[in-house]
């Protein structure tokens, strides 16, 4: 046996995006709105009033995307989703139609949540996955126990797994029963009993005494790393169909504001109709092409 020492400590950072104090604020937005926005369909006063319940409303829930359109007018990237949300909404309050402003951006901004949670979930999942990775590997040669790291090991090596250590590689018991807990792998949290002969699975953690195994699949082939690889490339092969939506977004913005602009313009003076009527016909068209509108339309 030649096992050479190097230690390689590989952990990946995820941050997961949003916490959970974040999706709490978010929902209490969320919330805020709806309540602001059922009293300004009921209130039945004055249309000033009525009005400005209406724009408190956006305000509240809007904020985020009127700033980030500003910002990103400011920097010379106009046509985005939220450039397209802003003047969409802008616009429904220009023609008088005030809730269907406050509709869209609570439409958006409910979609943008979910999101936003699925995504934070799966990332979180993800990070506890990371955590499945095994440092180093306690290999036995000629009864004394020396640490190596688990890509050196070779087939048929006997290592020994301690108590609350992680399982390196995936081998076969041949001495010593413990329990494992197999919760970073299957999910089950009930703890595994293990008696020589039983596989265990790298990744798994060793609870009660002391084990000793033989190893059955070199640190590549092992389960915890094949899991891990499969989760890192997921996320490169997702890339593609990412780059395609930011790519659509930068012609399909531009194409839908000339379109609702020619509907503008074109529409009155093709059919002699007053300007109004196919302003607002413009902005209607505006709300639906929002990304999100579609979606939930």
């Amino acid at each position: 046996h030649s096992h050479g020492h190097s230690h390689s400590h590989g952990h990946a950072d995820i941050n997961v995006s949003h916490s959970l104090a974040d999706h709490k604020k978010e929902m209490l937005i969320i919330g805020i709105t709806i309540a602001i926005y059922a009293f300004g369909i009921m209130y039945k006063g004055s249309d000033m009033i009525k009005l400005a319940i209406f724009i408190i409303a956006y305000i509240i829930i809007g904020k985020d995307v009127l700033l980030s359109a500003f910002k990103n007018i400011l920097r010379g990237e106009v046509f985005d989703e939220n450039f397209l949300m802003t003047i969409a909404t802008v616009g429904a309050f220009a023609i008088g139609e005030s809730p269907e402003a406050v509709a869209v951006m609570l439409f958006y901004q409910i979609g943008e949540f979910f999101q936003d949670y699925a995504v934070s979930r799966s990332k979180k999942s993800i990070a506890d996955l990371m955590d499945i990775r095994p440092d180093y590997a306690n290999l036995k040669i000629n009864d004394e126990v020396l640490v190596f790291s688990p890509e050196e090991v070779e087939l048929d090596d006997i290592i020994v797994i301690k108590p609350g250590e992680r399982v390196p590689l995936d081998a076969v018991v041949t001495q010593g029963s413990s329990t494992v807990d197999t919760s970073a792998l299957t999910g089950e949290s009930i703890p595994r009993d293990i008696k020589p002969g039983d596989e265990i699975l790298s990744g798994s953690i060793n609870i009660n005494s002391v084990i000793e195994a033989r190893v059955i699949r070199k640190y590549k082939e092992s389960t915890a790393s094949r899991i891990l690889d499969l989760v890192e490339n997921a996320a490169s092969k997702k890339s593609k169909s990412e780059k395609f939506i930011t790519r659509f977004a930068r012609y399909y913005t531009p194409a839908v504001v000339v379109m609702a602009a020619l509907l503008a313009i074109g529409g009155p003076l093709v059919t002699g109709d007053a300007f109004s009527q196919w302003i607002s016909r413009a902005l209607i068209f505006l709300v639906i092409s929002c990304p999100c509108a579609l979606v939930i339309s």
